[in-house]
């Protein structure tokens, strides 16, 4: 069975590509995004496999 690890993160919205390959290119897939605490932020929830 696969085990999983999570995190979270703001988005900002003039960088939300580059924050998203940035998170990508260490292996997390994104699941979600959400509003953040205002209109110019999102949040986004991560996960990929746990190592070991």
């Amino acid at each position: 069975m696969t085990k999983w690890e999570y995190a979270t993160a703001p988005l900002l919205i003039h960088a939300t590509k580059q924050i998203l390959d940035n998170w990508g290119l260490d292996g997390w897939e994104l699941v979600q995004v959400v509003p953040g605490q205002n209109a110019e932020q999102l949040v986004a929830y991560f996960k990929r496999p746990l190592a070991g």
